[in-house]
């Protein structure tokens, strides 16, 4: 019996994370209240997430819960035992693709793997722990491959990579039977789809927001937890790395190409990040661009609001967290400042996700003496703070599209943002039609705090410039990022994906 029409895959985000991907999918699953939608969410530990952070809609048939680090120690104490050599030999070809990242994992190894790995008459997991058939596949690896790290190192890390493999085909061979497999990210939730996919022929459809492959590689390059060689790491993406390191970062590689192998459609939010998934490996053919809408409506309020003064006040709305680079934006206030003295920074979004970021950031106000300048508001109705600010800054090393600019620009008000993403195609416009409604506020390099501070102070001192940037956001969002023609996109979507031959 089919419980649901969509399955939605969700890694680390909806419903225990709020804002960001978080707020599409609720705003997607209210927008299609003729679809049922089952949620699976996939977490890395318990500890990492607090309650649940939206009221489902109800057109949501149920959520599962997933953490792939939760029973690491619920497995019997090690134990010898031989395995089976012939089914590790299928291991071992999976181990291949995932050495050598090149290439997607076909789909009928891809099968046979979801349908063996954790099962006791396939590849128990207790026996990929402590087999001999294991050790022998593992110890080939090593000497046959590994010339830099020690044997102990090695080990530990082959562990960790592939271990969480065992938790995703048990979870795939357990989900609810539903019309369309839908991954909102590649890495593990991609992997699964793909994976579910072929083991029950279902059809699996995939939307990234940004490209999740790359913002691990860059999590992995940055990574202290890993162990290498001393100076083998340098400042930049090409820089040799480690053994441990690439085996790492070819794992993820290996999780999106497959997810892109076996997904159909294969959406990105923006022409950019279409082009990255091609280079990555999604066969062109299958994607397709669907941009981000807003309800425009909802910002009607906030843009009669406004006052007839353009208010001193820039405001940074999103997560405390290192990748919205919230330091840039302070120190933006302060080289603003001189020029501007009765300017005020405020950082609007929740700030509970990285304690010891949002330690150093308040640290940096005090030290730059912009306490009273600078506050920290927490999470906030955007639509009632909106009214109350002069410009919208974004300083982000890394977005996709963000839904805040959108917001800010139908609100009425000009945005500052970091040339990531599809920052400039939303500020600037993309096609000739688009850039013919002008801009809508100003974008700098990232990481540049002198930058943003002149781009401030220009906006919020020339009230001509400024109007200018007010009424062709206005005129962009309307045309451009109107929620209904996403509904409208993704109802298409699914309808064509779920008419796939059964």
């Amino acid at each position: 019996m089919v419980k649901a029409d969509v399955l939605l895959i969700l890694e680390g985000t909806y419903p225990y994370v709020r804002g960001g991907v978080s707020s599409w999918v609720h705003q997607l699953i209210l927008g299609l209240p003729e679809l049922k939608f089952e949620l699976l969410f996939l977490g890395g530990h318990p500890s990492h997430y607090g309650p649940i952070q939206y009221t489902l809609p109800d057109n949501v048939t149920g959520l599962s819960v997933h953490y792939m680090m939760d029973d690491q120690d619920s497995l019997l104490g090690p134990s010898s035992r031989p395995g089976n050599s012939e089914r590790f030999e299928l291991w071992r070809q999976v181990q291949d693709h995932f050495r050598d990242s090149r290439q997607p994992i076909p789909a009928e190894l891809l099968k046979a793997l979801f349908e063996s790995l954790g099962k006791s008459d396939g590849l128990p997991e207790e026996d990929f722990l402590y087999s001999q058939a294991s050790w022998q596949v593992l110890a080939d690896y090593y000497l046959q491959y590994c010339d830099e790290p020690s044997f102990v190192d090695f080990f530990w890390a082959y562990r960790n990579i592939y271990r969480p493999l065992f938790k995703i085909a048990r979870i795939a061979r357990e989900l609810p039977k539903v019309r369309l497999l839908h991954a909102i990210s590649t890495g593990y939730a991609g992997f699964l789809g793909a994976g579910a996919s072929q083991l029950t022929q279902t059809p699996f459809a995939l939307t990234e927001h940004g490209i999740y492959t790359k913002e691990r590689k860059i999590d992995l390059i940055q990574a202290g937890w890993i162990k290498e060689s001393e100076d083998r790491l340098g400042p930049n993406l090409n820089a040799e790395m480690g053994y441990i390191r690439r085996m790492w970062i070819h794992f993820f590689e290996q999780l999106g190409r497959t997810a892109y192998q076996h997904a159909s459609p294969i959406v990105a939010l923006y022409e950019g990040n279409r082009q990255r998934q091609i280079r990555d490996g999604a066969p062109p053919e299958q994607t397709q661009v669907i941009p981000n809408g807003i309800r425009l409506g909802r910002f009607a309020k906030a843009l009669a609001a406004r006052g007839p003064e353009i208010p001193m006040v820039a405001g940074l709305i999103g997560r405390v967290v290192p990748i919205k680079d919230i330091k840039t934006f302070i120190r933006a206030i302060k080289e603003a400042l001189p020029a501007l003295p009765e300017l005020e920074g405020w950082i609007v979004g929740p700030t509970e996700e990285d304690p010891n970021y949002l330690h150093e950031c308040q640290l940096l106000v005090d030290s730059l003496d912009l306490a009273g300048k600078v506050k920290f508001l927490g999470m906030q109705d955007v639509s009632a703070i909106l009214p109350q600010l002069g410009v919208v800054a974004l300083t982000s090393i890394s977005e996709a599209q963000p839904l805040v600019l959108l917001e800010a620009m139908a609100a009425g008000v000009p945005v500052l943002a970091t040339d990531v993403g599809s920052c400039r195609e939303i500020i600037e416009g993309l096609g000739e039609e688009d850039r013919a409604l002008g801009k809508a506020g100003a974008v700098v390099s990232i990481a540049s705090p002198g930058a943003a501070a002149r781009a401030m102070v220009e906006m919020l001192t020339d009230s001509d410039s400024w109007q200018a940037y007010q009424q062709a956001g206005l005129k962009r969002v309307e045309h451009y990022y109107d929620e209904r023609l996403m509904f409208e996109r993704y109802q298409q979507l699914y309808k064509e994906a779920m008419s796939w031959p059964e």
